[in-house]
């Protein structure tokens, strides 16, 4: 090759090898930060589970199955919570499409008899200072749904006959975020046939 004078060929054979070294590098680094941030998900949603349900002494999600919703398009993930081998309430993973800025992904915890225990933010994408106070790192909020079973606890806003107390300033928030409780509820009680579940019995898609 001349150094000083190099001809087209040899400035995109230099190029390529570059290009190859740098790919290779990054393959290198991927497969080396990987499992840490596989982990590293991995334990989030543990710790996000586990503030949902009553305490557990299980794998919730590696135990982790879906079923199907009402509509049949769709599948929520649900995480089992059991103590001593007896099943003390269901996590679900659950949406709406309705929301302000679009889908909104929440994770409801359920009591075995449907009593909703708890609800957490997973993705939320609302107006800062309105829509987002349905986050608990915002505000409380969420909490008046804690403890209600939706038998007779309505799940729509007020101003739309039932139970719930709309966010000021961001009722269509409110209202995705109450539809994707009456989802999780409804597909909840569809999987348990209406009684108390025993381990993973009814409609299921399996977690492979």
């Amino acid at each position: 090759m001349d150094k000083k004078n190099p001809t087209l060929f040899q400035m995109i054979a230099v190029l390529m090898a570059i290009a190859l070294i740098c790919a290779a590098a990054v393959s290198l680094v991927y497969k080396a930060t990987k499992p840490v941030i596989e982990q590293s998900q991995l334990n989030k949603k543990i710790q996000t589970v586990s503030k949902i349900v009553p305490e557990f002494d299980n794998s919730p999600v590696e135990e982790s199955f879906y079923v199907k919703t009402a509509n049949g398009k769709d599948s929520l993930q649900f995480y089992p919570a059991k103590k001593a081998g007896e099943l003390v309430g269901m996590g679900v993973s659950t949406f709406s499409e309705k929301g302000y800025g679009g889908r909104i992904d929440i994770l409801v915890g359920f009591k075995p008899d449907g009593t909703i225990y708890n609800t957490e933010v997973v993705k939320l994408n609302e107006t800062p200072g309105l829509g987002d106070k349905s986050d608990k790192a915002k505000s409380n909020w969420a909490e008046q749904f804690n403890d209600k079973n939706p038998q007779t606890f309505k799940l729509l806003v007020k101003k739309d006959g039932g139970d719930v107390d709309a966010i000021s300033a961001a009722t269509i928030t409110s209202r995705a975020y109450t539809e994707a409780i009456s989802t999780a509820y409804n597909t909840f009680m569809s999987h348990t046939n209406g009684t108390k579940p025993e381990g993973t019995s009814g409609a299921t898609i399996k977690n492979n």
